[in-house]
């Protein structure tokens, strides 16, 4: 990380996230103003060299990049709609979290205010802010990115999607939607081998070799998805179908859950009936593009 220490900063939100924010920000050289709605939590911040604003408008005022953590969307609004709070002219990156829709909406409100806005998402808990480890994404327009990036380096890893302020957000959530699906996958392995009395620490490394493995097709699975086609070059979807019918059947032996297989092999169930069995499994992103109700 290459952050520029002579680029002042602004952070408005001073959650554990907000804090971890505004840390790494002084830890980088940069002189760093601080606002909460709670004033007390910027007093370990202004022990360790962060300058407290008496309030908001002061805190944008502070800085040419603000920095805005705050609980969701609506309340970055109040804070900023007020009468005495001027944004034009400033940069606005705002970490909260929310969807790809409030981010477009932010995106526009601030440039009725005259602010430049960039959208972002932390995909890091607080204790990795500062660190590689901590990545940070953005999105809106790159020059507004790039023009702020020697500071904002001092976070973690940032990278810049594109001009689309909702891509941060959608990255966000897909990112979350794979965390969660190798993690339930996992625990419903794990179930099963409790069964047998296995251990959850013993089947962990089987089971990180299995989701390694997995990880590698990825690419190829791609291309058949930005292509279209999805010739069966390992296995078809009718073939996997069946394997998700022995591990509902295993689960539901040992009593273990078997919702999460069943919901799957319904969408392929699904797909198989509108035609697509002799497919490679990718061919499912038909359903999963599909909506719930449909």
């Amino acid at each position: 990380m290459n952050s520029n220490p002579d680029i002042p900063v602004t952070v408005i939100g001073l959650g554990r996230m907000g804090q971890a924010l505004a840390r790494a920000f002084l830890k980088a050289g940069h002189p760093t103003t601080v606002w909460n709605r709670t004033a007390s939590k910027a007093e370990q911040l202004a022990a360790e060299g962060a300058r407290r604003a008496p309030a908001v408008a002061d805190a944008l005022r502070a800085s040419p990049l603000t920095i805005v953590c705050v609980t969701d969307y609506q309340a970055m609004r109040a804070l900023l709609d007020a009468s005495d709070v001027e944004l034009a002219g400033t940069t606005l990156v705002n970490l909260t979290s929310g969807d790809s829709a409030q981010a477009r909406e932010a995106a526009r409100w601030a440039g009725r205010r005259g602010a430049r806005y960039l959208d972002g998402a932390i995909m890091a808990v607080p204790p990795a802010i500062g660190t590689p480890e901590a990545v940070i994404l953005h999105s809106g327009p790159r020059s507004d990115f790039e023009a702020h990036k020697p500071a904002l380096d001092a976070l973690g890893t940032v990278t810049h999607l594109g001009a689309d302020h909702g891509l941060a957000s959608l990255y966000d959530v897909a990112g979350l939607a794979m965390m969660w699906s190798v993690l339930n996958a996992w625990l419903q392995g794990t179930a099963l081998l409790r069964t047998a009395g296995v251990d959850a620490a013993t089947y962990a490394p089987f089971a990180r070799r299995i989701a390694a493995g997995v990880a590698e097709w990825l690419p190829g699975y791609a291309e058949q998805i930005d292509s279209g086609s999805f010739p069966a070059e390992v296995s078809d979807l009718e073939t996997d179908a069946r394997a998700m019918a022995h591990l509902i059947e295993e689960s539901e032996a040992v009593g273990v859950n078997a919702e999460l297989p069943r919901l799957i092999k319904a969408m392929a169930d699904r797909s198989i009936a509108a035609g697509h069995g002799a497919e490679q499994y990718p061919v499912l992103i038909e359903e999963f593009a599909r909506p719930g109700d449909a």
